[in-house]
This record gives structure tokens, C-alpha cells and sequence, in this order.
């Protein structure tokens, strides 16, 4: 297909209060007093409605579309600034239905822990942005509801689970949306739409208490944002609502450090994935650009036990199987076992083909922090260069939970084989926007640092950005 021949983006960018904007910069404005949070919030439901019926990004709006609320004045940082829950997440008063058909319409009573450490940074929030069910796909395809798109190219996957966030920032609607990241799900859908996507250090934010249950934590939650000082503001003020004294503090991060860094290169994953070219080319440049800025670049081996890519599939598995058995007490009395999507059937029936592997699984992922640490010590790195996905953004359907399981989970495997280390190890990991394939679509790098380093990969995220500006989507 020639360029000529590619749909058109689709996105809200327009001549309004919003403009252009990042979330730091309508902050300021609104402070100043040089606009007001109404406008920008009559501004973000009027952008909504012009690109949601094509993108399918919002499970729930909590405006509506002909009346946008008033609303009344709000503190913190990003006071008055336009955002999106992702619905895996209580917000009071809304339902969370966890992209499934087998979850009851149950308003929540009160917002979860880490929307209330999230909406205390004075953010104002759309609604509920959707994501695949329960957050176990790499693409937003619920099978009972439409596919969210994704807006570069709306015929491909914007990702996921954070998909629906994800394909709503890069639109413009939002400039900054709640993300959370189980084996890559704020990275995946920031390299899918071109974003910022950073996941933190396991506890750095607040947990839920569906985390809390969990026999390895593996969730992190953060935000997908369309510049690096968004995601570093937003660090550092939830850092002042809680600040976790066992990890070093991310403080405010305002651009890049003058110290050069020793970095390690991944180029293939362990599933034996190679990457493809147009991947490989994106990663490629970006060490080159790293070397030119006098970081030194050395490849190394995956820090990591052999068997880690089939331990994390038998993780991923027994969460599936356990929420089959136990969705009653984890999400609501409502819940519907036999209304779950066919990549949740599969996952479940393949853990209890698999069951006896449990306990080897467990102990090896539980002890994937001290192999990893090990690892980069040994390599003598700072950070971990490697692709975000072995391939780039697949068209929709290609990752269908309508798809053939086992068909899909080899699919899945291959695709998303470099992030979901980081969950394990609870190390900090950031996705960049380093590259555009042939038909205009984003293709994001993957940098990985030390437990608590959130700092290092910010820094390093404000000298990529000044050094390689990422596309825009409404320069198309």
C-alpha cells in the first residue's frame, strides 16, 4: 500500500483552548488564569465526540455529550486537566467492568487507592476507557463490544490492555490517561500509538487490593502521556501524596543528566522470537542516536532463567483460571463465568493441563528480581536497550480472543516477548517512540533500569525527545 493509499489518522487536534497542549502546559494555562478548567473541559467531550464513534475508546463517559458538567474547582498539579480512568479500576460512582461481558453493571461506592492517589493530582475525568477482557490480550478487542482502534491507522490494534487510554491520548482527546501494566500494558499501547509509557518499580504507587492478593506482584500503574514531562510530573506528585520509603525517590525529573550511561542491547527475545526488520531498524537508530550522545552501547544476554518465557505464560494462565473460579469474590457477585471470551477459556484450561508446573513456576518467578539485578551487575549496564514487541502493531482481528486459542496464544507469545520480564522482577520500564514503520505507524523502544530507577529512565527519555523529536499524528 503507498502512502497515498493509507487512511487518513484520526484525530481531534483542533483551534480550541486545548490546542496542541500537553497535560503540563493546560495545567499552567488553567493556573494562570488564562483559561478555565470549564473550557478545557468543554473542549476535551466536544474532541470525544468527534473521534470516539471511530475509535471506541470509552466504556463510560461520565459527561454528557450535549451538556458537559460543570465543574467545580480542584487542587494539585494537574488541576483541571481532562483524563480517562482505565475500567479495570473503581472510580466512585462509575461501574468497572473489566472489558467483560461476564462482569455485572455495578456502580462502585468509592474509588479504589490508586485512582484516589491519582485523581488527587486534581485531575478531571472523562470516564472509563476500555481494554480487552481483564486485561489479558495484547490488543483492545473485547469480543462483545467493537474493537478499539487505533488512530494513526484505523485498521491496526492501538494495543493493550491500556488500549482505549492509549488510542484517546494520541488522538487528542485527553493528554494524559490512567494506564496499568500486568506484562506490558502501558508499554505495549504506548509503542502501538505513539506515546510515553512508563512502568514503575513494584510498590512504587499505591496497590489495590486485587494486587495485594496476588502470589507475585507483578501490576504496576502509571499513565500514557505524549511527552516526557507529563509522565515525569505526574511521578513526582504522586510521589507526594505517598512516597515509598524502600525505594529511592524519583523527585522531580526536568530534563536529561549529565552522567553517560553504560547500556545493554536486546535485540531478539527468549521465545526465540527474531524481530522484525522494521523494529529492529527503530531500536538500531536509537542505539546509534544513544552512542552519538556519548552513552556507551554494549549487546548482552537476557538477564533472565531460561524457562522464564513458559513460567510467565503459566502465571498469566493460573490469573485466568483463578478468576474463572473465584470471579464472584474478586469482582462482584454478578460475575458470569460462562460469559468469559475465549482467551480466558484457553488460558484457564491450559493451567489446568499444567497444574503440576505450578510450584517450580512460583519459585522461579519469585526469585527473577535477584536473577535480573545479578544480570545487569554482571553485564556491567545501567539500563537495557531491546524493542518494546518483537513485531509491530498486527491489524485487527490478528489477536481476536474470536481467534483459534491456541493460535492465539502462540501469537501472543511471539509478539509481546520482551516486557513482561519487568513484571516479574518488578523492575522500572519505559517505552519511547522511536520509530514509524512504512505505513505511518509508531514503533516504540524499550528501556529497562534497576529496581527504583525511575529517575535514570526519565532522564534518559528528555534527552531521547529534545535529541529525536517523536512524530505527531497531527502533522500527518
Amino acid at each position: 500500500m503507498s502512502a497515498f493509499e493509507q487512511p487518513s489518522p484520526i484525530h481531534a487536534f483542533t483551534d480550541d483552548v486545548m490546542g496542541d497542549h500537553d497535560a503540563t502546559a493546560l495545567a499552567a494555562l488553567i493556573r494562570s488564569g488564562d483559561i478555565s478548567p470549564q473550557e478545557v473541559l468543554n473542549a476535551a467531550v466536544a474532541r470525544a465526540k468527534q473521534v470516539e464513534d471511530k475509535l471506541n475508546g470509552i466504556v463510560t463517559p461520565a459527561f454528557d455529550f450535549d451538556a458537559p458538567p460543570a465543574i467545580a474547582p480542584s487542587r494539585g498539579f494537574f488541576a483541571g486537566v481532562p483524563t480517562l480512568i482505565k475500567d479495570n479500576t473503581d472510580l466512585a460512582g462509575l461501574p468497572t467492568l473489566h472489558g467483560s461481558k461476564a462482569v455485572a453493571h455495578h456502580l462502585a461506592g468509592q474509588s479504589s487507592p490508586f485512582a484516589r492517589q491519582y485523581m488527587a493530582q486534581g485531575f478531571v475525568a472523562l470516564g472509563k476507557s476500555s481494554l480487552p477482557e481483564f486485561g489479558f490480550n495484547a490488543s483492545t478487542e473485547p469480543a462483545h463490544a467493537r474493537a478499539t482502534r487505533n488512530p494513526w491507522n484505523p485498521a491496526f490494534s492501538s494495543g493493550a490492555s491500556s488500549g482505549g487510554s492509549a488510542a484517546l491520548v494520541a488522538a487528542g482527546v485527553v493528554p494524559i490517561a490512567h494506564a496499568n501494566d500486568g506484562g506490558g500494558s502501558i508499554r505495549i499501547p504506548a509503542a502501538c500509538c505513539g506515546l510515553v509509557g512508563l512502568k514503575p518499580s513494584r510498590n512504587r504507587m499505591v496497590n489495590n487490593p486485587a494486587t495485594k492478593a496476588l502470589p507475585i506482584n507483578i501490576i504496576g500503574e502509571g499513565v500514557v502521556t505524549r511527552s516526557v514531562r507529563d509522565t515525569a510530573h505526574f511521578f513526582a506528585e504522586a510521589e507526594k501524596y505517598t512516597c515509598n520509603p524502600r525505594l529511592p525517590a524519583v523527585g522531580e525529573v526536568r530534563g536529561p543528566a549529565a552522567k553517560r550511561l553504560r547500556i545493554g542491547l536486546v535485540m531478539d527475545s527468549i521465545t526465540g522470537q527474531a524481530t522484525d526488520h522494521a523494529t529492529r531498524q527503530a531500536v538500531e537508530k536509537t542505539a546509534a542516536l544513544l552512542e552519538s550522545l556519548g552513552h556507551t552501547i554494549k549487546p548482552m544476554e537476557v538477564p533472565i532463567h531460561p524457562l522464564f518465557a513458559e513460567d510467565f505464560a503459566h502465571y498469566w494462565s493460573m490469573l485466568a483460571f483463578l478468576l474463572s473460579k473465584a470471579g464472584k469474590h474478586a469482582i462482584g457477585p454478578g460475575f458470569d463465568a460462562r460469559a468469559v471470551d475465549g482467551l480466558t477459556t484457553g488460558l484457564a484450561r491450559r493451567f489446568r493441563s499444567n497444574l503440576r508446573k505450578t510450584p517450580g513456576m512460583l519459585w522461579r518467578l519469585s526469585r527473577s528480581h535477584a536473577a535480573y539485578t545479578q544480570g545487569m551487575d554482571g553485564a556491567g549496564v545501567d539500563l537495557v536497550l531491546s524493542p518494546t514487541l518483537a513485531h509491530t502493531t498486527p491489524k485487527l482481528g490478528y489477536l481476536s480472543p474470536e481467534q483459534p486459542f491456541e493460535e492465539l496464544f502462540e501469537r501472543l507469545m511471539q509478539y509481546a516477548a520482551f516486557t513482561p520480564l519487568a513484571n516479574a522482577t518488578g523492575a522500572p520500564a519505559l517505552s519511547l517512540p522511536m520509530g514509524m514503520t512504512d505505513h505511518n505507524l509508531p514503533v516504540g523502544v524499550h528501556f529497562s533500569a534497576h529496581h527504583g530507577r525511575e529517575r535514570t529512565l526519565l532522564e534518559l527519555a528528555f534527552e531521547l525527545e529534545a535529541a529525536a523529536p517523536w512524530r505527531r499524528i497531527q502533522d500527518r
